[in-house]
């Protein structure tokens, strides 16, 4: 996969960054640290320019966003709601109200949350769906987006350069800091379906608890029944 990112920026310069990370930001498995970091170190030994490698990989960022937001602005929240009513889904004990208590959280922090994100690896990328699905407005998606993506390339493309050969080296940290982020997200999904199972479940057993309790006491009085006969 490296050397066909390499071998792209090589042979079409700006365009090829532009490509590559419209491509990463719908399909987040696609490394953005080599394509912008090689970009940097590209720029040394090239007559391209650091400034529009910056330029092509944010625009690139923002079509690729833009992708997914409208993907997002398909699967609304009443698409979702109908979703949610299939048996499936009921196992996590997702209900409709959860879809609105997201939904209101967004229109809330969306903002944030779009702009931040862009520093997270595969939830830069993933962001984009649930802005579309909120149906934040598209100036303001477009700008947090912009600016998130122009800060996080210039970062990257500027270590690239300054490094030079080494820029593999800075590679590994930042492999290492995916590896992380990766753990946590794991681990909060994991988390949040557990308590969702504890608690609705737990809630569930509670409210049937008079029925299981007629039961038991019918089972009883006749085995008494049974007994004395």
């Amino acid at each position: 996969m490296q050397e066909i990112i390499l071998h792209i920026i090589e042979q079409f310069g700006y365009f090829g960054v532009f490509f590559l990370i419209l491509i990463e930001n719908v399909f987040p498995p696609i490394p953005s640290e080599v394509i912008l970091l090689f970009s940097g170190f590209f720029s040394t030994y090239t007559n391209l320019k650091v400034f529009f490698m910056i330029i092509a990989s944010t625009f690139g960022s923002l079509i690729g966003a833009l992708i997914l937001y409208y993907i997002g602005k398909i699967f609304n929240k009443e698409r979702l709601k109908k979703i949610v009513r299939g048996k499936i889904v009921k196992v996590l004990f997702l209900k409709e109200k959860d879809i609105d208590k997201a939904d209101d959280w967004f229109d809330n922090k969306g903002n944030k949350s779009v702009f931040f994100c862009r520093f997270v690896p595969i939830v830069r990328s993933l962001i984009s769906i649930p802005a579309g699905m909120s149906e934040m407005p598209m100036g303001k998606f477009i700008v947090y987006t912009l600016c998130g993506s122009a800060i996080w390339n210039t970062i990257l493309i500027c270590a690239g350069y300054k490094l030079g050969s080494n820029w593999e080296y800075f590679l590994t940290i930042l492999d290492k800091y995916k590896i992380i982020v990766i753990i946590v997200i794991i681990i909060l999904i994991i988390f949040i379906i557990f308590i969702k199972i504890i608690v609705f479940g737990g809630c569930a057993l509670w409210k049937r608890r008079p029925h299981f309790t007629k039961r038991m006491w019918t089972w009883a009085a006749r085995s008494s029944n049974s007994a004395a006969s």
